[in-house]
């Protein structure tokens, strides 16, 4: 087997790794991987592939995955506003600064006061004004 077609395996596998468990860390190695067995097509030897290979995983690391993840969650976090933020959803359990759920697209929400408040009652609706991770920030309507 001749050196570039192991470094195409090893971009494969990284791929595949990806796919399974969505880190966004195995992807440089098939980058990596990619670029030596194209370098290797034309020039190196085993040591000196190995070399390129760590090299080129390091600054993809570097370089290139910083890039990806803040794309990749500018998306993410522009997507979910469009989707929740000023949303009237109906409230579930009674909603206070540590407490509460709210219920939008057949969903379950844990919800919390955006602000100091009174306590809202079960089934009073609520306008969604924030999150913090799977946590939505309401206030009454």
């Amino acid at each position: 087997m001749e050196l570039w077609m192991i470094y195409v395996i090893i971009s494969i596998v990284a791929v595949v790794v990806e796919i399974f468990a969505p880190t966004m860390f195995c992807i440089n190695f098939a980058i990596a991987g990619i670029l030596t067995a194209l370098i290797s097509i034309f020039w190196g030897d085993l040591t000196s592939s190995l070399v390129m290979f760590v090299i080129l995983s390091v600054l993809s690391l570097l370089f290139i995955k910083p890039i990806l993840v803040k794309t990749l969650m500018k998306d993410t976090k522009a997507d979910f506003k469009g989707q929740y933020y000023g949303k009237i959803v109906k409230c579930i359990e009674a909603i206070s600064q540590t407490d509460g759920a709210v219920t939008i697209y057949d969903e379950r929400w844990e919800a919390r006061l955006q602000y100091e408040g009174e306590e809202i009652p079960v089934g009073a609706d609520v306008k969604i004004v924030g999150n913090d991770s799977l946590i939505l920030f309401v206030e009454k309507v």
